[in-house]
C-alpha cells in the first residue's frame, strides 16, 4: 500500500467522517456564537469563577472553575466563552458514533446517530452557551461510552474509569447521580448484576464519592444551601408538566425526525437479540425517566440520556434497510435529518437575526417553551435572557455618573437578580463601576462586600421595595427593551439614602435561593 493511498484511508475512514461532523458542530457554534448577547447564566458563571469555592447555592464547583480557566486561557468574549461547551458538545457527536460503532454499526449507523445529535434542538441550544450542561451531556456520554465497552468486552476494571467520570460529573451537576441510580436498578435487573459482586466497581465508586466529598463537605458548612434553592425552584419557578406532557415536550426538544430511531434504540435493549447482551442501558433509560417524571424536573435535564438510543436505534434501522434491500432509504434519511435539524435549529440557536426570528417563529406559529412559570414576550425565554444587558449597565452607569464625587465613592450597585449584577460585574468595568452586590443565590452569600450601603443604586427593585430599607428612593431612570423578558422590561433604577440600619444588618432582607 502507497503512503498516499494509506493517507486517503484515513481521512476516509469511518472515525475520519465522525471528526467531521463534531468539527461541523463545533463551527456551526462558534459561527453564530455572536449573533445575539450573552445569556443571563453566563454572567452568573463568570461571577462565580471570581469566587472559587467547592460549591455554590444551585450548583457544584466544576463551572465556575471552568469559567475561571476559560477566561484566563481565552478570555470572555462570546466567541472564547461558548468555544468550551461547543467543543464539549462536538465531542458528544463523536461519542455516540463511537457507541454505535461498539454496538456493531457500520459507517451509516454510526453517522446516523451522530446526526441525531447533531440535530436535536435541546442538545443543540444547550451546547451553544456556557453553562452546566453541555458538560453535563459529555459526562453522561463519556460514562455511558464505557459501560458499553465493560459490557462488550467484560473489562471490570473500567468502572474504576466510570468512577472517575461520574465523579468529576457530579462536581459538574447532580444530575448524573440519576445515571448512577439506573445504573444501579439496571444491574440489578439485568445478568450485569455478575459486576455487583466485582471489587472493581466498588472501587469506582468509592472513587466517585470521594471525589464529591469536598462539595459535600461544603453543603454541611454552609447550612445545605442546595436543598432550600431545589425545595423553592420546584415549588415556585419550575412549569408543573403531566407525564404526557413531559413526553411530548421531550419529543419536540429532541426533534420530532429523532423519534423513530430512539423508539428503535428501545426496541434494541429490551427485545432484539442482539441487545441482549446491553439491556442494563435500556434500564438506565426507563429508571432516569420515572425518576424525572417523579421529582418534576425539566425535560432537558433527560437529553443526556438519548445519545446510547440513537447509537441503537441508528443500528436496527440500518439492519432493517440491509433486509428489506431499500438502500436507497439511507440518504433519504440522512437527508430528512439534515433538513429537518435545519427547519428546528433557529429555535434552538440564534442562527437568525432576531426580527427575522420572530416572522420566522410566527409564520411557523411555534414558540419554545422554557419550562418555567414566568410570562414570555416577543422572544422564547431562552433567547429573551441574551438580549438588553448592555442597554441596562449603560442606563446604570449614567445614573452612576449623575452622583456627586463624594456619594461615587461610597455608592453600592444593588441588582435584583444574577443577571443583571453579572451584567454589571462584567461590563461594568468600561464605566468605571463598582461591582454589584445582589441576594440571589451565591451572590447572597458573596455579602455586601465592603459597602457601607449610605447610598445605594438599585437596579429593578421598586420604590415599595427599597423603602423598607430605605427612607429616601427616587427614581433616576427607567430600563426598558421589547426583546427582554417582560420582568426585565420597564424596570426602575433607583437612588437610595438614608439606610435605616447598617448594610451588613440588612442584608438577610436580600436572601432570595430560587
Amino acid at each position: 500500500m502507497t503512503e498516499g493511498s494509506l493517507q486517503r484511508r484515513v481521512f476516509q475512514s469511518d472515525t475520519a467522517v465522525l471528526i467531521y461532523l463534531s468539527l461541523i458542530t463545533l463551527i456551526i457554534h462558534c459561527i453564530f456564537s455572536g449573533q445575539y448577547g450573552y445569556f443571563r447564566d453566563e454572567f452568573y458563571y463568570l461571577a462565580c469563577g471570581e469566587h472559587l469555592d467547592w460549591g455554590y447555592v444551585d450548583h457544584p464547583p466544576f463551572i465556575a472553575l471552568a469559567a475561571f480557566l476559560t477566561r484566563r486561557l481565552l478570555g470572555d468574549s462570546l466567541l472564547a466563552l461558548r468555544f468550551v461547551p461547543a467543543l464539549a458538545e462536538a465531542l458528544v457527536v463523536l461519542l455516540t458514533g463511537l457507541m454505535a460503532r461498539e454496538l456493531g454499526g457500520g459507517r451509516f449507523t454510526q453517522v446516523l446517530a451522530a446526526l441525531s445529535v447533531m440535530v436535536a434542538g435541546d442538545l443543540l441550544a444547550l451546547g451553544h452557551i456556557f453553562s452546566m450542561n453541555a458538560f453535563d451531556h459529555l459526562f453522561w456520554a463519556l460514562c455511558l461510552y464505557v459501560v458499553i465497552l465493560i459490557l462488550k468486552y467484560d473489562r471490570p476494571r473500567l468502572w474504576l474509569l466510570f468512577g472517575l467520570l461520574a465523579g468529576v460529573g457530579l462536581m459538574n451537576k447532580y444530575s448524573i447521580g440519576f445515571l448512577g441510580l439506573g445504573l444501579v436498578v439496571g444491574l440489578i435487573l439485568t445478568p450485569a448484576r455478575k459486576y455487583l459482586r466485582s471489587g472493581w466497581l466498588w472501587l469506582g465508586s468509592g472513587l466517585a464519592l470521594l471525589i464529591f466529598l469536598p462539595h459535600v463537605l461544603w453543603e454541611i458548612r454552609t447550612s445545605f444551601p442546595t436543598l432550600e434553592f431545589i425545595r423553592n425552584a420546584t415549588l415556585y419557578k419550575i412549569a408543573p408538566l403531566s407525564p404526557v406532557g413531559f413526553i411530548l415536550e421531550t419529543i419536540l426538544g429532541m426533534n420530532p425526525l429523532t423519534l423513530p430511531i430512539w423508539l428503535a434504540g428501545l426496541w434494541f435493549y429490551f427485545i432484539a437479540r442482539e441487545g441482549k447482551s446491553y439491556r442494563l442501558l435500556g434500564w438506565i433509560y426507563v429508571s432516569v425517566l420515572i425518576l424525572f417524571l417523579s421529582t418534576k424536573a425539566k425535560t432537558y435535564y433527560f437529553a443526556p440520556a438519548f445519545p446510547m438510543l440513537w447509537a441503537a436505534g441508528a443500528l436496527v434501522i440500518e439492519g432493517l434497510i440491509r433486509r428489506c434491500a431499500v438502500q436507497w432509504l439511507k440518504p433519504v434519511l440522512v437527508g430528512a435529518l439534515v433538513v429537518g435539524g435545519m427547519v428546528l435549529a433557529p429555535f434552538a440557536m440564534p442562527v437568525l437575526p432576531v426580527e427575522m426570528f420572530i416572522r420566522y417563529s410566527n409564520w411557523m406559529g411555534f414558540k419554545p417553551p422554557s419550562g418555567e412559570t414566568h410570562r414570555t414576550g416577543k422572544l422564547p425565554q431562552f433567547f429573551a435572557d441574551m438580549h438588553g444587558w448592555k442597554e441596562m449597565v449603560a442606563v446604570v452607569a449614567e445614573v452612576y455618573e449623575s452622583l456627586p464625587p463624594e456619594e461615587r465613592a461610597k455608592c453600592a450597585i444593588y441588582a435584583s437578580n444574577y443577571g443583571q449584577a453579572g451584567a454589571i460585574d462584567l461590563f461594568g468595568k468600561k464605566y468605571g463601576l463598582p461591582k454589584a452586590i445582589c441576594g440571589l443565590n451565591s451572590y447572597y452569600l458573596w455579602g455586601p462586600r465592603d459597602y457601607t450601603g449610605e447610598i445605594l443604586i438599585s437596579v429593578g427593585d421598586s420604590v415599595e421595595d427599597n423603602l423598607k430599607a430605605y427612607n429616601e428612593v427616587t427614581t433616576a431612570a427607567t430600563i426598558t427593551n421589547e426583546y427582554v423578558m417582560p420582568y426585565e422590561n420597564n424596570i426602575p433604577v433607583n437612588i437610595c439614602r438614608k439606610p435605616k440600619a447598617p448594610l451588613k444588618e440588612l442584608w438577610p432582607m436580600t436572601k432570595v435561593f430560587d
